[in-house]
């Protein structure tokens, strides 16, 4: 029978599911290999072909390992909380759980028919109240902690309050707020209950503080930065605000010493390392405190606040006697409070621009000027100058202290804020040399910089922070780019935070009470007030005390799926102790670049807290990480005739007649396109308003434009699996998807290359029967050539996957079936062979031939992988073209050990080239070793 896709893979699909065939055991005598993909956000959309690229990729992995006798664990899931599901319930009034359910049952069916060997049994939805309550108990964990930078781990909030109470705050040494206070153990007891929590929120790993968010009205939520783009929501293009608010926030930044170096451990892409490192931003430098000037009109101003400095972090304090103006962000606590009456208009107007743009867009522009004096000034520590203090954009309130020490002569953007607003310029020179033009002479030492002068780089900088200790304004100081993680989000559709206020302080719901489920809202929107939509909810708080009113981000419940993945069914811990030690952490990672600065970073984040804790072995979560490009779409065109007034008609003009027409491309759905043409009659009824289309032919046909763009709905170049399978089947997908190119790289979809994996696979089936379509295979024993074909592809292969070059061993495969059809093999002891090296890729179609060759039914999951031989690779003979008169007749496999004379004596004792020379005795036969045998009749 000719290759039914079909029905095998329907076949196989059902026993895969029915039988569980890709369960995981949590323990086993082989060596273990967990593969995971970066789980889907469920939308209504479905998959299209771009997405199940990084899938199919780990599928052939897993099964690659499970053939090379490996325990495999790859496990599916969702990441089922988000803002998207929302939306469409705001839309529509329907529960986001409902809508997540069906694209859920969307997506399990797309993938399902794609063939991977997932285990189902460890499904896991972050939606679901059996998963979100042990992220919830993670945030409880978190609260409970503190970070003893002695130990340089996370350690009970219990054991900082035994510290408290015996010592006081003497000899803590934790990551905290700035402003912590100073006590002894009697003090400490003195304290009443509330004051005493306050101070341990200054110290907890989760706390309540007020920071300043990105807040879009609209959608009535904070985005994340990577949510903002151009002062706008990436969701629908809404304003998008800096807005000070009470967030709940995780000091990561406890952790940026501990990430910074665990990247050193990892096999990561390095440009990924990179986003990494930078996003960190390690800095050495030193903290310098600028006094305030109060003088005249500052008087009332300078009461508003206790504080009477300014704080600034600097790499560069050698430069300290080249700072002629201070500069703080525009959201600083202290920009209004130190502004004068005379300012105050001018910077009221200035922050209020501020806001409406993002970070991201504030530190990537680089060449606009913008500013306001705020009428106050600071004093030099070291030379008691009187230098003003302004506000710009281009300081962000959580990168250091706020506030900058501006250096014209020495930073580029100090110099053009300076030349733009007629600021001195102090010309400063230093070891550095940075390059700015008002510093036009390079000589390498200090010079006009009182003390060190003369001084070269390192000796300067000592010297500098040891006068700054001296006179008590300043020290030497590691500073991180990186700040704690805001996690809160004023929606409904995520998890809900397990606390509740007592005399306006957070405290826990007991553990016993997990999970806090969401409760029942009139609608999805915030309240009328502007409250979170949580407080729509009827009768919902803790013995009557109001619970956390925001839910928890998009980044919580995949911050830790990995090992919810490992013990999926565990009612009672987050994962058993054995399974965790037993499955350790990810073998390998698949997944986007885009998450470089996100989750995989709070992943990072909270898995080396549940090592401080004792819950997880491992520092690292994922050993190996690949980043998969993308799939771009192919897009099509049609090109509608324009009247001489500019107006569009309904004709449309073919691709290679529009330089002569007047024309405006419109894109066309590229489902009813096949190799560039377009079918008129599915154009017509593809919109009413091409029923009456008219066109502008060449050849007869109508050739469409072409152009590589992202695959979006909007351009009519989505192309969905489903189609491609019902059409080829999901063993050409899977291969065809490989086919296309590196996996690292991005790379255009063109269904036209196709139906070339189809046919191969064909090809491939039809290895096994005859010409009537009749399975037959022969027991007889492979020749020489059989084999050195067959352990090509061994070694290929292998090769090809441990280095995830699966685009290579798809063109393999084909040269190598090629090989085989040539040599008429037909011999079990090749093609079975052959079937288990290509079930990781193709295992549908592998499934059905190794039953048809006599083997148990789906045991070929679990095969052993063939071993490599050398010895049939090693060039013992040589197909010798045979020419008669200079014409090539035939090839023949000759032995290169032969000599001239008797490669002669083989090629005529041969009987199809007797049957070529027709019994005429040749006059002169020429033998090249190694290259071509010719006969002169």
């Amino acid at each position: 029978m000719d290759y039914q896709f079909k029905d095998i893979e329907k076949k196989w699909q059902q026993f895969w599911a029915t039988n569980q065939t890709f369960k995981a055991d949590n323990q086993s005598s082989k060596p273990k290999y967990f593969v995971l993909d970066m789980f889907p956000y469920p939308s209504g959309a479905g998959l299209h072909v771009g997405h199940p690229l990084g899938y199919i990729a780990s599928d052939i992995f897993a099964r690659y390992k499970r053939l090379k006798g490996f325990n495999v664990l790859h496990p599916m899931g969702y990441d089922s909380f988000g803002l998207p599901a929302e939306q469409y319930a705001i839309q529509t009034g329907q529960h986001p759980a409902i809508t997540t359910e069906d694209n859920i049952a969307t997506y399990r069916r797309q993938l399902d028919q794609i063939g991977f060997s997932f285990d189902w049994s460890r499904e896991v939805r972050t939606s679901s109240p059996g998963y979100y309550k042990w992220t919830q108990w993670i945030f409880m964990e978190l609260f409970n902690s503190w970070y003893n930078k002695v130990a340089e781990k996370a350690e009970s909030i219990a054991s900082l309050v035994e510290h408290f109470e015996t010592q006081g705050s003497k000899g803590i040494n934790a990551v905290s707020d700035e402003e912590v206070l100073t006590f002894t153990a009697d003090e400490w007891k003195a304290l009443s209950s509330e004051e005493q929590q306050q101070e341990l929120l200054k110290y907890r790993l989760t706390y309540l503080r007020e920071s300043t968010v990105n807040w879009c009205a609209a959608l009535g939520t904070v985005l994340a930065n990577d949510e903002v783009k151009d002062g706008f929501s990436e969701r629908g293009g809404y304003p998008v605000e800096q807005k000070k608010m009470m967030q709940w926030s995780m000091r990561i930044t406890a952790y940026a010493e501990r990430l910074l170096q665990g990247l050193d451990t990892i096999d990561w892409p390095e440009p990924l390392k990179e986003m990494q490192r930078n996003w960190i931003g390690k800095s050495v430098g030193a903290s310098v405190r600028f006094q305030l000037s109060v003088s005249g009109s500052q008087t009332e101003n300078s009461q508003l606040t206790t504080q009477n400095f300014i704080e600034v972090f600097t790499t560069r304090v050698d430069t300290i006697f080249g700072v002629t103006f201070v500069v703080l962000a525009p959201e600083h606590e202290l920009a209004a409070q130190l502004t004068t009456p005379e300012q105050k208009a001018t910077v009221e107007a200035y922050i209020a621009q501020t806001k409406k743009k993002s970070e991201l867009d504030r530190m990537a522009d680089t060449k606009t000027v913008s500013g306001a004096f705020t009428g106050s000034y600071v004093l030099n520590p070291l030379n008691g100058e009187k230098i003003q203090l302004w506000i710009a954009d281009y300081v962000l309130a959580g990168y250091g202290t706020g506030a900058v020490m501006a250096v014209p002569s020495g930073d580029q953007r100090d110099y053009l804020f300076a030349k733009h607003f007629n600021l001195p310029i102090v010309p400063i020179m230093d070891i550095q040399n940075i390059e700015v033009e008002a510093d036009p002479t390079k000589e390498g030492k200090y010079i006009n910089s009182d003390f060190i002068n003369g001084l070269e780089y390192k000796t300067a900088t000592a010297a500098v922070i040891a006068k700054l200790e001296e006179v008590g304004a300043g020290k030497a100081r590691v500073n991180f780019r990186m700040r704690d993680a805001i996690f809160g989000r004023q929606r409904y559709w995520g998890e809900p935070v397990p606390v509740y206020f007592k005399d306006n302080l957070p405290h826990l719901i007991s553990e016993s009470e997990l999970p806090l489920l969401l409760p029942e809202v009139d609608k999805y929107l915030p309240t009328e007030s502007g409250e979170p939509p949580l407080a729509r909810a009827a009768d919902w708080n803790y013995n009557g005390f109001e619970y956390e009113l925001s839910t928890m981000p998009g980044w919580a419940g995949s911050s830790w799926y990995w090992y919810r993945y490992m013990d999926a069914q565990n009612d009672t811990e987050f994962a058993s102790k054995e399974a965790i030690e037993y499955w350790k952490d990810v073998d390998l990672y698949i997944g986007g670049s885009e998450h470089a600065t996100g989750h995989l970073l709070y992943s990072r984040f909270w898995n080396k807290f549940l090592k401080d804790i004792g819950k997880v072995v491992e520092e690292e979560p994922f050993k190996k990480l690949i980043n998969q490009g993308m799939i771009q779409g192919r897009s099509n065109f049609v090109y509608r005739l324009v009247d001489e007034e500019g107006r569009p008609t309904n004709t449309y003009v073919s691709h290679g007649l529009i330089d002569q027409h007047k024309t405006t491309p419109l894109h066309v759905d590229v489902n009813i396109v096949t190799n560039e043409v377009l079918d008129l009659e599915k154009f017509k009824k593809w919109r009413a308003e091409y029923e009456t289309a008219e066109f502008i032919l060449e050849n007869g046909k109508y050739i469409c434009g072409v152009e590589v763009e992202k695959m979006s709905k909007s351009k009519f170049n989505v192309v969905n699996p489903d189609d491609i399978i019902e059409r080829y089947g999901a063993d050409t997908l899977r291969m065809y998807e490989m086919f296309l190119g590196p996996l690292e790289q991005s790379k255009p979809w063109n269904t036209n290359g196709i139906e070339g994996v189809f046919k191969f696979l064909r090809k491939f089936w039809r290895l096994f029967h005859n010409d009537a379509w009749e399975f037959t295979v022969s027991d007889d024993a492979p020749t020489k050539a059989e084999l050195k074909s067959l352990h090509k592809i061994i070694r290929k292969v292998e090769e090809d996957i441990e280095r995830f070059s699966f685009n290579t061993s798809v063109s393999s495969f084909m040269i190598a079936v090629n090989e085989l059809t040539d040599l008429k093999c037909n011999k079990r002891a090749i093609l079975q062979e052959m079937v288990i090296i290509l079930e990781p890729y193709a295992p549908h179609i592998c499934e059905e031939l190794w039953v048809l060759l006599g083997n148990e039914a789906g045991t070929l999951s679990y095969a052993a992988y063939p071993k490599f031989n050398p010895e049939y690779l090693v060039e013992d003979e040589f197909a010798y073209p045979i020419s008669i008169n200079g014409k090539t007749k035939m090839n023949l496999n000759i032995p290169l050990s032969l000599d001239v004379k008797d490669t002669e004596a083989f090629v005529l004792a041969n009987a199809d080239v007797q049957r070529y020379l027709d019994g005429k005795a040749p006059k002169k036969v020429i033998v090249v070793k190694g290259r071509i045998v010719n006969m002169v009749v």
